[in-house]
C-alpha cells in the first residue's frame, strides 16, 4: 500500500475515533434519548456523514448506544449487577457438571457451579440470586425452578438388587435417575432406554424415573438416532390429542372458503424441493402483465388456518418449535396428515396459502406488493436439479417462467450483497445411506443457481413483510412483531478472526460493522477454492452473533436488512405461524398482541433451533464416526481444523470427518501449546503443527458410543 493510501486510510480512522468520542460525549450528558438528527446537530457541523455513520455503527456493535423502540439514541450503561439480585433465564449445562444462565436481563452469562444448582437440569427456566460479582463474571445460585425443559432422558440401564438406575447418555444431566421395579418394564441390565422422571422432591438424592421406551442396544442405527432427538429434548411421539386432532382436519376445502381468498389456481404455480423433499410449503406463481412487468407471489402453505390457537396442535408446534433435520430422517413439528399432507403443496392439488404478491419490473424493483391469503393449484413439481437442468440451457416445463425468475433472482441477490450482505458460502456433505442407515460414502452437496433462485424469493418475501409490519409511518403506531434479527459482531471477536487470517496470509479489515461486511465477502471470494476455505468460513461464522427471534427490531446485520422475519416455512418453523397471524391482525386492523408473550414464545422458539441444530450436528458426527468404522488403519489426507492444549482436531478432506491427535501421540518432541498462533510446537525441533496445515493421519480408533475419532500423524503434507 502507497504510503498516500496509507496516510488517508489512517486520516480516516482517526476522524472516526474522535466521531465516537463525541458521539459518547453527547449521548452521556443528554437528559433524555435523541434521535439521530439530534445527535447530527450536536456534533462538530464538519463531521461527514459517511464518517458519522461508521463512528455510530461501531459504538452500536460495542453495545454502548442501544436504539429504542422510537428510533431515538441512548447511551447504553453496564448491566447493574447487585449481590441478591434475582434474575430469571435459562440453564446451559456444561460437561463439569457446572453451568451458566443464559438471561436476556443481563449483558454477560451468569456461572452457577454444581452445587448451586438446585436440581436444574440443562435447559430449565430458573430464577437465579446473584451471589457474587467479579467485574463481568457474576455467580448465583438457583433459587426456583421455573419450568422443566426435559423429563424425558436418554440412557443405559444399570440393574441392582430390587431397583435399577438409568445412567443418563448425555453429558449435561450429570446424575442418575432411580428406577423402581415396577417402572422398569422390559427392561434389562446394558439397555438404551428413554426414561420420565416423575419425581424430585426436596428429601431425594436422585430423581426418580419411569422406563417409557427401550430403544435396544448400543451401535443400533435407529436407537442411536432416537436418543439424540430425546437428548435434545424433542419427544419421538404425538400425544394422542395431537393426533386426534389432527386426523379430524379434512383433506377437502369447502367452496366458502375458496370465496374468500384471492383466487391463483389459473395462474402458473410450482415449487422447487430437494429430491427427497415431502412437505412443500412454498410455491412461486408467475405471470406478465399488460405493462410489461411481473407479478411473482410468493404462496406459504397456510398453516394457520388450521392450527387455532389454545388448540392441542398449536400447544405442540409452540413445544417443537421447529421440525429436526437428522442425517437419515426428520422429526416433524406437525403430525405427517398436516406437514406432508394437508398444508404440503402438492402438484395439482387445491391449497390454502398466505402469500406475498410482488410486481416487479425487469431490475426486480417492486412497484406493487399485496399479502393476504390465497388459494392455489401448483402445476409442477420441480426438484432443484431439473431447475438447473433448464437453467443451464435444457428443455423443460415453464421454461420461460424459470429462467425469468432466475434473472430477476440474479438481480434481487446483487442489490443485497450491494446493501451490505455477507456471502458465507460453507460446504455442505450429504451421506449415502444403505437400506439399514449405514454410510456408503460420503458427496459434497453442489449449491447452485436453482437453490440461490428460491432462497432469494423466500428472502424478499420475508424482508417485505417484516417492512410492511415493523415500518414506522405517519400515525401509524408499530404493533409487536416477530422478526428474526443478526445483530452486529462483536469487535475483540473480529479482532480474533483478523488475527486469524493473518497468519493464512489474508488482511481483514473490521473497523466498522460495514467494513467488516465488505472485507469478509473480499475473504470469502480469496479463499474459494483452497485448502483453507473450509477452516476460515467456520471461524468467520463463530466470529458473528447468532441470529435468534425477538419483538425488539436491530435488523439483520448478515443479510444487510433493516427489517427481516420468517415467513416462508410454517410447516418446520413455528414463528413462521406466528408472524402469519401477526400480518393478519395488521391487515385486518385487530387488537394487537401482547409483546411479552410474543417475546416469550420468541425466546423459546431461539432456544429449540439451537438444540435442533444441535442435534443435527450429532447424527452428522454420529455418522461420520460410523463411516469411518471400516477405516482403522487407514491413512487419510486432512487439514488442522483447531489446535487446543491436549491436541490437534484433523478434518479429513474427503469426507469431513474430524478426529483428535493427541498431543501425547506426538513422541518425536515435546511440544507446546501456542494460543497466538493457533499451534503446537515443538520445544526441541521447533516443528510447528499450526491451524489450517495440511496433515497425513492414521485412523486408530472409532468409538461410536462416544462418537469420537482418534488420528495419529503420519507426516505434514
Amino acid at each position: 500500500m502507497s504510503k498516500k493510501k496509507t496516510s488517508k486510510r489512517q486520516k480516516r480512522l482517526e476522524e472516526v475515533k474522535h466521531t465516537q468520542k463525541e458521539i459518547r460525549k453527547v449521548l452521556k450528558s443528554a437528559n433524555e434519548a435523541l434521535s439521530i438528527r439530534q445527535l447530527k446537530r450536536k456534533i462538530d457541523a464538519a463531521t461527514m456523514p459517511h464518517i458519522f455513520n461508521d463512528a455510530l455503527d461501531y459504538l452500536r456493535a460495542r453495545g454502548e448506544v442501544k436504539e429504542l423502540k422510537d428510533g431515538r439514541l441512548a447511551f447504553s450503561e453496564a448491566d447493574k449487577m447487585e449481590k441478591g439480585r434475582y434474575v430469571t433465564g435459562t440453564i446451559d449445562m456444561t460437561a463439569t457438571g457446572n453451568a451458566y444462565l443464559l438471561s436476556p436481563e443481563m449483558d454477560s452469562d451468569v456461572f452457577i457451579s454444581r452445587g448451586n444448582l438446585n436440581k436444574a437440569f440443562d435447559g430449565d427456566q430458573v430464577k437465579v440470586e446473584l451471589t457474587k460479582i467479579r467485574g463481568k463474571k457474576p455467580e448465583g445460585k438457583v433459587r426456583e425452578i421455573i419450568q422443566r425443559h426435559q423429563r424425558e432422558i436418554v440412557g443405559t440401564v444399570q440393574m441392582g438388587k430390587g431397583f435399577a438406575f438409568v445412567v443418563p447418555d448425555h453429558r449435561k444431566v450429570p446424575i442418575d435417575i432411580f428406577v423402581p421395579p415396577a417402572k422398569l418394564g422390559n427392561a434389562k441390565e446394558g439397555d438404551r432406554v428413554i426414561v420420565r422422571i416423575v419425581e424430585w422432591n426436596e428429601n431425594m438424592k436422585n430423581p426418580q424415573g419411569e422406563i417409557v421406551e427401550n430403544l435396544g442396544h448400543l451401535g443400533e442405527n435407529d436407537a442411536e438416532m432416537k436418543s439424540i432427538l430425546v437428548e435434545s429434548g424433542f419427544p419421538l411421539q404425538f400425544s394422542q390429542a395431537v393426533m386426534k386432532e389432527a386426523d379430524r382436519i379434512g383433506m377437502d376445502i369447502p367452496k366458502e372458503e375458496i370465496v374468500k381468498r384471492r383466487d391463483f389456481r389459473e395462474i402458473t404455480t410450482f415449487t422447487i424441493d430437494p429430491d427427497d423433499a415431502k412437505d412443500f410449503d412454498d410455491a412461486l406463481s408467475i405471470r406478465q402483465l399488460e405493462n410489461g412487468h411481473y407479478e411473482v407471489g410468493v404462496h406459504i402453505a397456510d398453516v394457520s388456518h388450521y392450527i387455532r390457537p389454545g388448540s392441542a396442535l398449536e400447544k405442540e408446534a409452540v413445544r417443537r418449535s421447529t421440525s429436526v433435520y437428522m442425517v437419515d430422517r426428520v422429526l416433524p413439528m406437525l403430525p405427517e396428515k398436516l406437514s406432508n399432507m394437508v398444508c404440503s403443496l402438492r402438484p395439482n392439488e387445491e391449497k390454502l396459502c398466505y402469500a406475498a404478491v410482488f410486481e416487479l419490473d425487469d431490475q426486480a424493483r417492486i412497484h406493487k406488493r399485496w399479502f393476504g391469503r390465497t388459494v392455489i393449484r401448483s402445476d409442477r413439481r420441480f426438484t432443484y436439479d431439473e431447475v438447473q437442468q433448464i437453467i443451464d440451457g435444457k428443455d423443460g416445463d415453464f421454461k420461460k417462467e424459470i429462467l425469468t425468475l432466475n434473472t430477476l433472482s440474479q438481480v434481487l441477490r446483487k442489490e443485497k450483497f450491494k446493501n451490505g450482505a455477507i456471502a458465507f458460502e460453507t460446504v455442505e456433505f450429504k451421506f449415502i445411506l444403505d437400506i439399514d442407515g449405514v454410510p456408503l460414502d460420503v458427496i459434497p452437496k453442489e449449491r447452485k443457481e436453482a437453490h440461490m433462485l428460491i432462497e432469494d424469493f423466500m428472502l424478499l418475501a420475508n424482508r417485505e413483510v417484516a417492512r410492511y409490519v415493523g415500518k414506522p409511518r405517519a400515525n401509524k403506531k408499530v404493533r409487536p412483531f416477530v422478526y428474526r434479527v443478526h445483530d452486529q459482531p462483536n469487535p475483540e471477536k473480529l479482532a480474533d478472526f483478523a488475527r486469524t487470517a493473518k497468519t493464512f496470509g489474508y488482511d481483514f479489515k473490521y473497523d466498522t460493522p460495514r467494513v467488516a461486511a465488505e472485507s469478509l465477502n473480499k475473504l470469502m471470494k480469496a479463499i474459494k477454492g483452497k485448502p483453507e476455505q473450509d477452516i476460515l468460513e467456520k471461524l468467520a461464522i463463530r466470529s458473528m452473533a447468532k441470529a435468534i427471534y425477538t419483538t425488539k427490531n436491530i435488523g439483520h446485520y448478515g443479510l444487510g436488512f433493516e427489517y427481516y422475519t420468517h415467513f416462508t416455512s410454517p410447516i418446520r418453523r413455528y414463528p413462521d405461524i406466528m408472524v402469519h397471524r401477526l400480518l393478519d391482525d395488521e391487515l385486518h386492523k385487530r387488537k394487537a398482541a401482547n409483546q411479552d408473550e410474543l417475546e416469550a414464545k420468541c425466546r423459546h422458539s431461539s432456544w429449540m433451533e439451537v438444540k435442533a441444530v444441535e442435534a443435527e450436528r450429532e447424527s452428522v458426527k454420529y455418522k461420520q464416526v460410523q463411516f469411518m468404522m471400516n477405516k482403522v488403519g487407514e491413512e487419510f489426507d486432512g487439514i488442522i481444523s483447531g489446535v487446543v492444549a491436549f491436541g490437534l482436531f484433523i478434518e479429513l478432506l474427503d469426507s469431513r470427518a474430524e478426529g483428535l491427535v493427541d498431543i501425547d501421540s506426538l513422541r518425536h518432541d515435546f511440544f507446546v501449546y501456542n494460543e497466538s498462533n493457533h499451534a503446537l510446537i515443538g520445544s526441541e525441533t521447533g516443528i510447528m503443527y499450526r491451524l489450517g496445515d495440511k496433515v497425513r493421519v492414521k485412523v486408530v480408533k472409532a468409538d461410536l458410543e462416544r462418537r469420537r475419532l482418534d488420528f495419529e500423524l503420519v507426516a505434514p503434507l
